[in-house]
């Protein structure tokens, strides 16, 4: 087996515990339920779960000595991933109020879409597997790659049904509110809130 069955058993329990940590993917699949129901909640939380597996597949191919050779890369990864949230956080504010108030259709493959782009631009993430999934990862029984692919994949069920449910939960409380044009407004103030503070948090973070 490519990975220590024992270590194994002892990486599900902490990557769970990371998982049920409130983070910038469990927040915006609670915005995006809000804003949009939980069709579109779970098919982003299927994106974010998805940009995990990459993430943990660019680790395992060297991402990490990547970043160390150019430090600048941290910076323009996550510029970018904070345009991308206060663009999401103005297309909340400029959605138009309707006279009856319904959540806003969302294609699921747009939803993932948004995401996988959320996810994959939040350099933070980045460092997370660097620093959390390395410590599980053996040399000695060689497939460094197929090891990591396997916690990466372990963790990105485990966020995918966290996040999910969150989603779900905040698409179904949405829909039982949103009976006035002024909830619906809220909603979508409450989503610019959400995605402008996680663009913030973004812009905070320090390159170590």
């Amino acid at each position: 087996m490519i990975v220590d069955p024992l270590v194994l058993l002892a990486f599900i329990p902490a990557g769970l515990a990371l998982n049920l940590t409130p983070g910038a993917d469990m927040m915006f699949c609670l915005g995006l339920g809000l804003r949009s129901g939980p069709r579109p909640a779970i098919a982003a939380s299927a994106g974010i779960a998805a940009g995990g597996v990459v993430h943990v597949t660019l680790a395992g191919l060297g991402l990490g000595a990547a970043l160390a050779a150019l430090p600048w890369l941290f910076d323009v990864i996550r510029w970018i991933g904070v345009a991308y949230l206060l663009w999401l956080a103005w297309a909340a504010l400029r959605r138009p109020a309707p006279s009856v108030a319904t959540p806003l259709n969302i294609p699921a493959t747009r939803a993932f879409r948004q995401g996988l782009v959320v996810n994959l631009l939040n350099p933070k993430v980045i460092l997370f597997v660097l620093a959390f999934v390395p410590q599980f990862v053996d040399p000695a029984r060689g497939a460094i790659l197929g090891q990591f692919l396997i916690y990466g994949l372990i963790l990105g069920l485990g966020g995918f049904i966290i996040n999910g449910a969150v989603g779900m939960f905040a698409g179904g409380v949405g829909r039982r509110l949103a009976t006035s044009a002024r909830f619906t407004r809220g909603l979508g103030y409450a989503s610019a809130a959400i995605f402008a503070g996680l663009a913030v948090r973004l812009a905070l973070i320090q390159r170590s």
